[in-house]
């Protein structure tokens, strides 16, 4: 049996910036705290020491959202998600391993002329209920209206006869249906998103964020596949519009 050439190849870059609305806290190392030190730092880029946010945090975030809205039964393994979830997200099970078709890069922090500095130490306490006792704390966040750099790479590639075959149900029409698929997917999880919270404490108000000045465009493949970077383009274009209504 020959292998089969993949008739499509291509790369979406999706680029933008993802802006605090209230105080961000996704946690750091605090393996050494002198004293007086904040108790639960931010994370930050040991290159310039300023605040960042994982794309691993992003990714895991958006697919749990997701995982929520569509999986049929809740489940605690990844890999039993529903297929439009792994198509974007992948899948590590044993035998089936799938690398999925959306690469998220870490969130550094965006240049604000106006920005002093990009976080503040809340002081916070826990009373003990029986006791009456307070626990202070100092907790570390990222102030509202900072700015990161958002850039996520989608693949344009084709969908193999493994994943057809496996999940017949979804593969319904023709692939280009299937990357429109893909794109709704990723809408819903930024909508998602912006109506959750992203990092600690989201209960009691941190993290919640939005997504501004997105665009979307091809930077490798064949110009025939203009037309989904274009699609997609479009389709972050109206949910910016939608933010703003």
């Amino acid at each position: 049996m020959g292998i089969k050439e993949n008739t499509m190849y291509g790369k979406i870059l999706i680029e933008g910036k993802l802006e605090v609305v209230t105080g961000l806290h996704i946690g750091g190392s605090s393996s050494f705290a002198a004293i007086g030190a904040v108790d639960s730092p931010v994370v930050r880029n040991s290159r310039d020491n300023q605040p960042m946010i994982p794309g691993s945090s992003l990714k895991g975030k958006m697919r749990s959202l997701l995982a929520r809205q569509r999986n049929q039964k809740i489940s605690g393994n990844m890999d039993e998600d529903e297929e439009g979830i792994l198509r974007l997200f992948g899948s590590a099970k044993n035998g089936n391993v799938r690398v999925g078709r959306l690469i998220f890069s870490d969130l550094f922090l965006a240049e604000q002329d106006s920005l002093d500095s990009p976080v503040e130490v809340k002081f916070e306490n826990s009373i003990n209920r029986l006791t009456a006792v307070a626990n202070p704390r100092q907790l570390e966040r990222v102030i509202p209206g900072t700015q990161f750099n958002l850039k996520l790479l989608y693949e344009l590639k084709d969908t193999t006869d493994r994943e057809k075959e496996k999940h017949s149900e979804y593969y319904q029409g023709a692939e280009e249906e299937w990357i429109l698929k893909d794109f709704q997917s990723l809408i819903d999880g930024m909508k998602l998103l912006e109506l959750d919270y992203l990092g600690g404490s989201g209960t009691r108000g941190y993290g919640q964020v939005r997504f501004c000045n997105l665009s979307a465009g091809l930077v490798y493949g064949d110009e025939a596949l203009e037309k989904y970077a274009d699609q997609l383009n479009d389709q972050l274009i109206a949910l910016e519009e939608e933010n703003e209504s």
